[in-house]
């Protein structure tokens, strides 16, 4: 629920004097507060709208204190057990859906025949609209999901369906403070020293006032239940859950789509717990509200009841509004962290739901609906990023059964098969271009093929990232969720400490034995945008020595510790294959100068020689800032062709002058003197590291030939 706009003006709120208690009697007119200019006419439309929720579906409220108590938390067999004693209640409720929504499709459908589809088309938007908002809160949490993405649905839908995020016509004054005064115990004059006479903002599961506090004045907003949401959202859960189970069944989904209906019911039914609200605001705030350009308002915990929430005012406007990609960027950011640092998401981040703060920074509102992510799916989701993104499809297959997402029975080899169908396109344009909408699309019809699982936890984290790309993409069509993810994502596998992650990372670098030099470049490339300051990642494009300084500083770090070790075993494997090339050059040489012939003993490099050789190249060329994985395996080939397993002399001076190259050393020197004393001195710590490493591969080189060869030669 958005709460937005400016500061209400003085004249515009209730006053509540010292000792009086609440009267609705002593509201101003609707009319008066019309006249206003400073009220908006969005404002005085939700006052005056008719509340058809309530009008349409009051039937549903009929319930028994018992009943209504039995309730509070989702329990599937509760909710049977008191339906199939009201048959009329269910079966009036099964015609108002059939009627409602049948009579709008079969009008679309008599548009279609009569070729009028486009004429009609926004007003059955603003007709489905109104039957969502008559039909009450499930219906329309469904269609808010749905409004977040523009490029999947119609902008006559999308527009009139975004209205559902904080326009809905609300229910009576009366009732809210008489709740207010009944859940908190006190009267309204004791709880506040001024309230608007109108709800701010209403959505489908409460409305919200402006108020300051008693005796504070401390601004804050209240948040009122809706009456009679609870019955309602408990039958039409009941009627979607019995669907869910008919369509499995004549589907054969591998699904188990009742499950998912729970799931989702369980987190709708803790979010109409304002109490669980509260402390999820607290624990959000503390593990995020320290990021930069984010704000988490605080939450009045202590006055806070199951239906009324207090929590601090937020000034700011809508992000779909403001059309600022670098809060999207900060969005993605903080969705990252989320997901992947602490597993603790915010599941419903709709347009209403996210604001612009008029000091620019991102503000995160409604935290009844939170998502659990445990460490075992968080790493299996980078990993499935990692392969996504290196064409490893094989490796994806299995990814997708530790997410729980394809069965450990299914036939693996023809899954990968239909999943590089699937990515193959998608990442041969880059990561920067998948977009995230697209390939859940592509990836529908592979998952029914093979009788994909939709784990219960599978929907919310995917709603999570999809809206962030809906939002962007109203403003920007190319932009891309998972591009502006993957940054964060190459910075995780890259400093994480977790033994699981550096498996994975390991694996990664090495594709049989051999060390992948190019992948290494590309997570470091890319871990190099994971920032949401945009001028720092221009800088960084146009200047090699920040790019430098920034992998000097990464490596010298403690986080980079993993990383540094298989970068000095790679620099010691390349200079021992250099230091065999150059005594075999030597040795050649001199034996052509002898006046004599002389049998002189030449070690011939192994293809395992030549590849470390043109890695530690390509390391140099990394460390220098270069950028391009095609320029820098280009250049490499061309000093040590692929297919030369041997060196001469000119192929040794072209090595060691490329290594020794000013203009490859000065970047690395000028960043070293730019970094703190500490990350300076680790860095002097490198060649004692580096000498013993390489001293232990010669000697093991010296065992293996002069023993165990000479040991097969007798």
């Amino acid at each position: 629920m958005v709460l937005v706009g400016r500061l209400t003006p003085p004249h515009l709120f209730l006053p509540l004097t010292a000792g009086s208690r609440f009267k609705p009697k002593r509201l101003p007119s609707l009319t008066h507060l019309a006249s206003s200019r400073r009220l908006s006419y969005s404002t005085f439309a939700a006052a005056t709208a008719v509340d058809t929720f309530s009008q349409k579906s009051g039937y549903l409220f009929e319930l028994s204190d018992s009943e209504a108590e039995s309730m509070l938390d989702y329990d599937i067999a509760k909710i049977a057990a008191i339906y199939r004693r009201k048959p009329l209640i269910l079966i009036r409720r099964l015609f108002q859906i059939g009627t409602t929504l049948g009579r709008w499709f079969a009008l679309r459908y008599i548009d279609s025949l009569m070729e009028r589809g486009d004429i009609m088309f926004k007003i059955r938007a603003v007709e489905l609209r109104m039957i969502l908002v008559e039909l009450g809160p499930a219906y329309v949490k469904i269609a808010q999901a749905v409004s977040s993405r523009p490029d999947l649905i119609s902008p006559s839908y999308v527009e009139e369906l975004s209205l559902l995020q904080d326009q809905i016509a609300p229910f009576s004054n009366e009732v809210a403070f008489s709740t207010m005064e009944e859940e908190l115990g006190l009267a309204m004059d004791e709880l506040f020293l001024e309230i608007t006479p109108v709800p701010v903002a209403a959505a489908s599961l409460g409305q919200v006032y402006q108020a300051k506090l008693y005796p504070s004045g401390q601004m804050v907003a209240v948040k009122v239940q809706r009456p009679g949401v609870q019955a309602a959202i408990s039958l039409d859960i009941l009627l979607m859950r019995f669907l869910a189970g008919v369509i499995r069944r004549t589907g054969k989904f591998n699904t188990d789509l009742q499950a998912v209906v729970d799931e989702w019911a369980s987190n709708l039914f803790r979010e109409m717990d304002y109490r669980k609200e509260a402390e999820n605001g607290v624990k959000f705030r503390e593990l995020y509200g320290g990021l930069q350009d984010v704000f988490v308002p605080q939450m009045y915990v202590e006055e806070t009841t199951r239906k009324v929430l207090i929590m601090e005012w937020v000034e700011g406007q809508k992000l779909s509004e403001v059309k600022d990609l670098r809060l999207v960027e900060v969005g993605v950011y903080c969705s990252f962290n989320q997901l992947l640092e602490y597993g603790f998401y915010h599941a419903d981040p709709h347009p209403g739901n996210l604001l612009r703060t008029y000091d620019g920074k991102l503000a995160y509102l409604d935290f009844g609906m939170m998502g659990e992510f445990n460490q075992e799916l968080r790493d299996g989701f980078i990993e499935a990023c990692l392969h996504l993104v290196n064409r490893d499809f094989d490796a994806l297959a299995r990814d997708f059964v530790t997410l729980g997402l394809l069965p450990s029975t299914a036939d693996r080899e023809a899954v990968t098969v239909a999943l590089t169908g699937v990515f193959q396109n998608a990442v041969t344009k880059g990561v920067r271009n998948i977009s995230f909408g697209d390939l859940l699309g592509d990836l529908g019809i592979t998952m029914y093929k093979f009788k994909f699982r939709i784990p219960s936890y599978f929907f919310l984290v995917i709603r999570s990232l999809a809206v962030l790309e809906g939002i962007a993409i109203s403003f920007n069509p190319d932009y891309k969720v998972l591009g502006s993810t993957y940054p964060w994502i190459a910075r995780k596998v890259l400093t994480d400490s977790s033994p699981k992650l550096r498996t994975s990372l390991r694996d990664l670098l090495y594709t049989e034995g051999v060390f992948r030099i190019d992948r290494l470049e590309s997570l470091l490339t890319e871990s190099l945008r994971a920032t949401t300051d945009k001028s720092l990642v221009k800088k960084q494009a146009q200047d090699s020595r920040i790019v430098t300084k920034e992998i000097l500083s990464f490596m010298l770090s403690e986080k980079g510790s993993f990383v540094r070790d298989i970068l000095i075993e790679e620099t010691a494997k390349g200079l021992d294959a250099l230091g065999l090339a150059t005594v075999n050059s030597i040795t050649s040489t001199a034996a052509a100068f002898l006046p004599f012939p002389a049998s002189i003993p030449i070690f011939p490099m192994t293809e395992e020689d030549i590849t470390n050789l043109r890695s530690l190249l390509q390391l140099m060329q990394l460390m220098s800032g270069l950028q391009d994985n095609e320029n820098l395996h280009k250049s490499a080939g061309k000093i040590i062709p692929y297919k030369n397993q041997t060196l001469d002399s000119r192929d040794i001076a072209q090595v060691l002058n490329q290594l020794t190259s000013i203009q490859e050393v000065m970047p690395i020197l000028s960043a070293l003197i730019e970094l703190p004393p500490e990350k300076q001195q680790q860095f002097y710590s490198l060649p004692a590291d580096l000498t013993a490493r390489l001293l232990s591969r010669m000697a093991a080189r010296s065992v293996r030939r002069y023993f165990v060869t000479g040991t097969q030669d007798n």
